[in-house]
């Protein structure tokens, strides 16, 4: 082959070559481009906006009652932050904390609630079963204060203030002035159970408990 002919042959090549590897080239850059994406930030997902929701919405609940925890309003901006950055992981676990704070402060409202309505309510049976309370003054016994007009007119009826007061009637013959008896009202069977007793009880010494007046008061 002829020098001149060779040289030609060799040129071609060299162009074919580098053309080939251009073309490779230019390909890898495109598909590198095209792989290299970033997905946008939406914002809160659906299910974290629910969660925000349910938070906002109970920690409103315990604040028109008076129930509010300090930090609750605060968890729940952080979570609305989070969630603006797509930080949704975090913004679900603090709003359902803010949640259960403030479920636990309108718990904590309704328990106080029940409490003291039971106070009321036991107060308020024991006034509805009581006459008041007597001071015992010198020369006083339970037969006298029983007899009084102001307190069951019939002295017959006194067993009914020994077994009301027994916690600090040891002996029923014997009282101390400046003792606070409850004077409780009691329905038909207990006065006639009361006054049976009275009736029935048989001698007594002066202090000591009979055995009789223990009987009644075990009824």
């Amino acid at each position: 082959m002829k020098s001149k002919e060779f040289l030609k042959l060799a040129a071609v090549a060299a162009i074919s070559t580098g053309l080939a590897v251009g073309c490779s080239s230019s390909g890898t850059g495109t598909d590198m481009t095209e792989t290299t994406t970033i997905e946008d930030c939406m914002g809160a997902s659906p299910e974290v906006k629910n969660a925000i929701y349910a938070a906002k919405l109970k920690n409103a609940r315990a604040r028109n009652l008076g129930m509010e925890w300090r930090d609750t309003a605060k968890l729940i901006e952080t979570a609305e932050k989070e969630a603006e950055v797509c930080n949704n992981a975090r913004a679900k676990i603090l709003a359902d904390k803010a949640e259960e704070q403030a479920s636990d402060a309108i718990a904590q409202y309704h328990a106080e609630q029940e409490k003291a309505e039971m106070a009321a309510a036991a107060a308020a049976a024991a006034e509805s079963m009581s006459m008041g309370s007597y001071l015992v003054v010198s020369g006083d016994n339970l037969w006298n204060i029983a007899g009084q007009d102001s307190v069951y007119g019939n002295a017959y009826q006194w067993p009914l203030i020994y077994k009301a007061n027994s916690g600090q009637i040891k002996d029923a013959d014997l009282i101390f002035a400046g003792q606070y008896f409850d004077i409780p009202k009691a329905s038909g069977a207990e006065i006639d159970a009361a006054v049976e007793h009275a009736k029935t009880r048989g001698a007594w010494t002066l202090g000591e408990t009979e055995a009789s007046d223990l009987d009644f008061l075990s009824q």
